[in-house]
């Protein structure tokens, strides 16, 4: 069974994937001081293009995005050259690399840009302090105006304009887990009452146009989503969230994107407003190249995709235990146990 998770697969008239394997986006936290991939991230990347495709780790669009410490970005030139470094790695090694693309919204803070504020969809403050450094405490957002809207937009369509000019095969916009776009398509961080709130076609206008703006500068092949319509982190549920994707998910299929990658988690989980399955859900409303994640085995994740359930399997945790994960799977060698120390070091 685990032979369908090693067959190749086409993602579009341009890049076929020489297996069903997923690198996940994994956030390491190990930028520079000017947010530029170090050597480390080169040697660690390049030392998983077995994989069909990999998925950076969230990379900032702009400087008032950051909420957590050596995020690295996309916006200056430094940052590029350092971002071509990796992909030439990746490359050179036979693999395929997409850039996931973020801004944190109301998860970012002042400290990292000298700002006076932060941008989110409505003044909806998120409880708590920042991971890592937790003498940090959230602060108020401000609601992000019409014209900060449209220049957020322009500016996820240059970051991935310079993806592109940093060799990366394509990107991935993060419009899941409680960041800027995510924000904007739940009630429990969007209570606008103007054209980018209130309503399921409001609230994922802005998602929207971030798709549209990247799509026509880089082309839709080469433009994927991730999206988090049952995973509630950094928001708090609400039944109404429902109707939104309802809404967005056919649009999103109607432009043809290169994948749409989904925190399904695990099935046995009970998502009770989604119809009780997360997969299930999101695969009932899609029905392009869909991207699985979640607490799956290799087994049962092959097992997955011959269900139909998605089509590619995204790892997570093993891959950081396992640079050579899928040579070990086929060898059907045992794979190395992940454990929270790995978190702190590149390996």
């Amino acid at each position: 069974m685990l032979d369908t998770l090693f067959h190749p697969f086409k993602l579009n008239d341009t890049l076929t994937l020489n297996n069903r394997i997923v690198m996940a986006p994994l956030t390491r936290c190990m930028a520079d001081d000017d947010l530029i991939p170090t050597q480390a991230m080169v040697d660690y990347y390049a030392r998983r293009a077995d994989t069909g495709l990999i998925i950076t780790e969230a990379v900032l669009i702009r400087a008032d995005g950051q909420g957590y410490p050596h995020t690295p970005g996309l916006f200056t030139p430094q940052q590029i050259n350092g971002w071509r470094k990796v992909t030439d790695a990746v490359h050179h090694n036979g693999g395929k690399i997409f850039a996931q693309l973020w801004h944190t919204g109301r998860v970012a803070h002042p400290f990292f840009f000298g700002g006076e504020y932060v941008l989110a969809p409505s003044a909806i403050a998120l409880e708590g302090t920042l991971p890592r450094m937790r003498e940090l405490t959230y602060t108020m957002p401000k609601p992000a105006t019409t014209a900060e809207i449209e220049q957020l937009v322009a500016d996820f369509s240059q970051a991935a304009a310079n993806a592109i000019d940093a060799g990366f095969d394509g990107v991935e916009i993060h419009g899941a887990n409680g960041y800027l776009i995510d924000q904007f398509l739940h009630f429990s961080t969007n209570n606008r009452d103007d054209e980018f709130g209130g309503t399921a076609e409001n609230m994922a206008r802005f998602p929207l146009a971030v798709i549209d703006a990247i799509s026509q500068r880089i082309g839709r092949d080469r433009t994927g989503l991730r999206l988090s319509p049952g995973g509630y982190f950094n928001l708090e549920g609400d039944a109404r969230d429902r109707a939104v994707f309802d809404y967005l998910l056919p649009e999103v299929e109607k432009r043809c994107l290169a994948y749409l990658h989904v925190g399904i988690f695990d099935d046995s989980m009970n998502f009770e407003y989604l119809d009780g399955n997360a997969s299930q859900y999101m695969r009932s409303h899609y029905q392009g190249t869909l991207i699985g994640v979640g607490c799956y085995s290799p087994q049962t994740g092959s097992e997955a995709i011959e269900a139909g359930k998605f089509d590619l399997l995204a790892i997570g945790r093993p891959l950081i235990a396992n640079p050579d994960y899928v040579s070990k799977l086929k060898a059907k060698q045992t794979l190395v146990t992940y454990d929270d120390t790995m978190l702190a070091q590149l390996i």
